[in-house]
């Protein structure tokens, strides 16, 4: 079979090669007339697929490297019996550590600790559960709210959205929907930012608009609110320069752009279409991956423990790289401004995750090394 990829889908050629010929297209480059003869379309958030790309197509089964569906029109392709499979829980364990080297560079900046201070995870699937339990490893007490849940478990460890305004720190892990019985558009309009704790902020790596721009632009702007940590926008990729120039850390939606989050990825779209064709194949792990820089990290012994988790996670990510990388179209005319988030996102550098990782952990600080381990970090 013919099979289209999205450019930016990582090792798609190696992973569904045995399927059929992979073809690789830019995201501008998947139209209609392009894939007409393709019976697989794998693509990533940026294109919109529905009866305007598919109708009068070979097309039999469609993927998307991505967590969200808000792009598919996953009616149509029921209607239509196409194949459908997403990547939920790909990159959850790259969205947690972003959390975390957000949270430590935050604090670093207030000069304040993590330790002691409460965060409210609302949505507490793939992602939302592994934040909380980092969280929980950084000494934060956890509150957590998902109405989904909740309705199905019963259990009281899932509190009203209400019940987490109190927290230092509210950060966002729901998908995107407009309808239904808990509708997450604009969840966080200016009444409920309004309800937030006065000076705490707000994470947001869900979807842009699931925060209302410009209630926590003004939220922002009056000191209602301390800080702002951003990957996600409204209307990508012509973003509010406006609140980038506002949030604390802004970055290209590109949190859970680890390389390990995009082969599972890969993995997962590739069962999935073995399932839908009837092919019996199995995955075939991806080779030459390119290694971390540094496996072996180093631990400053004279610090207090938030500053030495910094300054090791820093050796493998630095946040700071991807915010600064945003912030330079705001020196770009209006008109440019889309094209390099879009390139940011594509051309982004390889980043592993910390299993990755081995730290060399001083014997004399057991916190520490456990603190490390807990948040994935091999220790030596």
């Amino acid at each position: 079979m013919l099979i289209i990829a999205d450019v930016k889908t990582a090792f798609a050629r190696e992973a569904f090669a045995r399927l059929g010929e992979v073809r690789y297209l830019r995201t501008p480059e998947i139209t209609a007339a392009a894939i007409r003869d393709a019976e697989m379309v794998i693509i990533r958030s940026e294109t919109k697929i529905g009866s305007d790309l598919l109708e009068g197509t070979a097309v039999r089964f469609v993927g998307t490297a991505t967590i969200g569906t808000d792009h598919v029109d996953l009616e149509y392709l029921r209607t239509k019996g196409i194949g459908f499979a997403s990547a939920p829980g790909s990159n959850a364990n790259s969205v947690a550590e972003y959390i975390v080297a957000a949270l430590l560079e935050y604090a670093h900046r207030r000069s304040s600790t993590l330790a002691g201070k409460t965060i409210g995870i609302v949505g507490v699937g793939n992602v939302g559960s592994k934040v909380a339990r980092n969280a929980e490893a950084l000494g934060m007490r956890v509150l957590l709210n998902d109405p989904p849940l909740a309705n199905v478990t019963h259990d009281p460890k899932f509190l009203p959205l209400d019940a987490l305004m109190e927290a230092d720190v509210v950060s966002l892990h729901v998908p995107l929907t407009k309808n239904g019985p808990w509708p997450t558009h604009h969840l966080f309009d200016g009444r409920r930012i309004a309800k937030m704790k006065n000076q705490s902020i707000l994470i947001n790596t869900a979807r842009g608009a699931v925060v209302e721009t410009a209630s926590l632009k003004a939220a922002l702007l009056d000191g209602h609110l301390e800080g702002a940590i951003l990957d996600v926008w409204e209307n990508e990729p012509d973003i509010n320069t406006e609140l980038l120039n506002q949030a604390n850390i802004g970055t290209p939606h590109i949190a859970g752009f680890s390389l390990d989050g995009k082969i599972n990825a890969g993995r997962m779209l590739f069962d999935a279409a073995c399932r839908h064709f009837g092919v019996d194949a199995a995955w075939k792990e991806i080779q030459n991956i390119p290694l971390p820089r540094n496996e072996r990290l180093g631990v400053p012994d004279n610090m207090l423990l938030e500053e030495s988790l910094r300054q090791t996670i820093l050796q493998c990510y630095d946040i700071l790289e991807d915010d600064s990388n945003l912030r330079a179209i705001l020196l770009q005319p209006p008109g440019e401004r889309p094209k390099t988030f879009r390139a940011l996102r594509a051309d982004y550098r390889v980043r592993h995750e910390f299993f990755g990782y081995t730290v060399m952990c001083p014997g004399s600080r057991p916190e520490l090394c456990r603190t490390l381990q807990s948040l994935g970090f091999k220790i030596l």
